[in-house]
């Protein structure tokens, strides 16, 4: 009997361990490794295990029973199971985009999969002022494949209930309920982190505007009830690693059904954060670039969703001429409010981002602050008369030159 037949959170001196035992034969008999606890979450414990002669690795992800930001929040250790499922799916939809899956263990509640050793998150390369010129193109064909092909419009539709059941993690979604789409507009739990700077403007533009909170409310109802496609549901730069030739999107632990819009808003927000920070730093260059970035995601996007859903659309109704171009009308005003949403949550919430966290003037952190609110309310207060990138940018920056006259 192993001692890895009962669950227990793993130190990296258990770690190689675990590793023979599981695959045993994955590094050479007496190789002799070394083991590094690298996760940057706030939920799991990422290690990775080298072999020092050959410098093969591989990477051992294990859920905890508490968030590693609180441990006050407790969670299932399921979302492992989740993830790894759907990056075996993924894999299927967006070859090359996604890390391999070696095993998943339940017991350990600990997936192992392939080590990208030579690759750098991609919210720290933003973060030294690093352009990656294919990451538009790579960043759509991964969202297009693995959302349209898990709608409604493409898979049969028992087929697609069957993922809707197996991918509910009610859990997490409740996770994004409360951090999103709540507490950031009341700080109903006191977990808000506001710079003392913006207390009075927080208060005015988020806490006190009605308006506002009537339309997200309705994004919150949205998000918990249109199972439109299946989601990463956490898709920022702290989820994508990055060369200058691929890219790779990884931690899906959040994924559901849901509206397509929340990931792809998302990546559009989290260029408008590595825009703060080269702003913050002066880099103009660089700050031109996450713009445009923004903007091409979202077109980019637009056109290779059309072309897919005219190859793909199996549905008799779905190929109703004008449905398409319809469709793709909501999934882009739900883009607006998956990225405005994830501006004010980001810039409010507890769990924020280091891009804006680590600017060290506190002027212009305040700045960029105000800049991201302001553009946030924006986006989901006019939704739907988004329509191009070139909107979404303007909308940035709109914001930018509204805060140079406050």
């Amino acid at each position: 009997m192993s001692r890895f037949d009962k669950y227990f959170l793993m130190k990296e001196g258990d770690v190689t361990e675990y590793v023979h035992f599981r695959i045993p034969r994955y590094f050479n008999a007496g190789a002799k490794t070394s083991v590094k606890e690298i996760g940057d979450g706030n939920l799991n414990y990422v290690f990775r295990v080298v072999d020092d002669e050959s410098g093969k690795s591989i990477i051992i992800k294990q859920a905890g029973e508490q968030l590693r930001i609180s441990a006050e929040m407790h969670i299932s250790t399921d979302r492992n199971r989740i993830e790894s499922e759907i990056l075996l799916l993924q894999d299927k939809y967006a070859p090359g985009l996604v890390p391999k899956i070696f095993e998943y263990d339940t017991t350990m509640c600990a997936c192992l999969m392939e080590d990208f050793s030579d690759y750098q998150l991609m919210r720290y390369a933003l973060m030294e002022h690093k352009t990656f010129p294919r990451f538009a193109g790579d960043i759509t064909t991964y969202m297009v494949n693995t959302l349209l092909n898990t709608t409604d419009a493409v898979m049969e539709h028992k087929a697609k209930k069957a993922l809707v059941k197996s991918f509910i993690n009610p859990e997490l979604c409740e996770i994004t309920e409360d951090l999103v789409y709540t507490e950031p507009y009341n700080d109903a739990k006191g977990r808000n982190i506001v710079t003392p700077e913006n207390l009075d403007f927080v208060k005015k533009e988020l806490y006190e505007d009605k308006a506002l909170h009537l339309e997200v409310a309705k994004l919150k109802f949205d998000f918990m009830n249109n199972a439109q496609a299946l989601l990463h549901g956490d898709l920022h730069t702290g989820s994508i690693f990055v060369k200058p030739d691929s890219t790779k999107i990884f931690d899906p632990e959040f994924a559901f059904y849901g509206p397509m819009g929340y990931d792809i808003g998302n990546v559009v927000a989290n260029l408008f954060f590595a825009w703060d920070n080269g702003d913050a730093a002066g880099n103009g260059a660089f700050c031109d670039w996450a713009l445009k970035t923004a903007a091409e995601v979202v077109d980019l996007f637009k056109k290779k969703f059309l072309a897919e859903y005219a190859k793909k659309a199996g549905d008799i109704m779905a190929a109703t001429e004008g449905f398409a171009e319809y469709y793709l009308d909501t999934i882009i005003a739900d883009t607006a409010a998956g990225c405005g949403t994830e501006l004010i949550r980001r810039t409010v919430g507890m769990a924020q981002v280091k891009d804006v966290t680590a600017i060290a003037d506190r002027a212009k952190r305040v700045r960029a602050e105000r800049i991201n609110i302001r553009c946030a309310k924006d986006l989901i207060m006019n939704r739907a008369s988004f329509k191009t990138g070139d909107d979404f940018t303007a909308a940035f920056q709109r914001a930018v030159k509204e805060r140079s006259h406050t």
